[in-house]
């Protein structure tokens, strides 16, 4: 449960109510960010972890996943004034706190807020907008059989790029899936 972030009934996230003040961060034991969160949230801090989608292929099909956009950090903070941070040391999923020297690392609520329009922009991207394949980018084949041939992108779909080629002397559209290409 992410307090600060109102949740909708469908799961998604609707607007951030981040009120002045200062946040900490906590540093988790790898891939435990949302037993970090979950744990933190279930002793009364409040708790933000922003989520990033990207692009992964999954034998050979192309998935947008969401992932924490800061691996192995959450964002925290006392719900009331008598309420210790000590405590978040042996929480479960948390692995330390983030201090420089004798000073706890802090973050502004403003900043957390512009995290979150960001994570907003980008999870309301679809598979096109979040691909680094657009039309009138210049790829290639990572395939070392074909060499150094270039082409230049027409369209782009959820599965496969189109390409213009120049193939035996005349321009060609050859259609490839996404993983067969690198921009150049």
């Amino acid at each position: 449960m992410l307090v600060g972030v109102e949740i909708d009934p469908d799961g998604s996230r609707s607007r951030a109510e981040f009120s002045e003040g200062l946040w900490f961060l906590a540093y988790t034991h790898p891939r435990h960010e949302s037993v970090a969160q979950q744990n933190l949230a279930q002793q009364g801090f409040q708790t933000y972890l922003p989520f990033y989608k990207r692009l992964k292929n999954k034998e050979g099909v192309i998935l947008a996943v969401l992932e924490p956009m800061f691996a192995r950090y959450v964002f925290f903070r006392p719900t009331h004034h008598a309420q210790s941070i000590s405590t978040v040391r042996s929480t479960r999923g948390v692995a330390n706190l983030v201090s420089f020297g004798h000073e706890m690392g802090t973050i502004c609520s403003s900043l957390l807020n512009v995290i979150w329009q960001f994570e907003q922009q980008r999870s309301a991207a679809g598979l096109v907008e979040l691909s680094s394949l657009r039309p009138g980018h210049v790829v290639r084949f990572c395939d070392p059989a074909f060499g150094s041939l270039e082409g230049l992108v027409k369209s782009v779909s959820s599965r496969r790029v189109a390409v213009l080629f120049e193939l035996m002397g005349r321009p060609q559209v050859v259609s490839v899936e996404r993983n067969q290409l690198e921009v150049v």
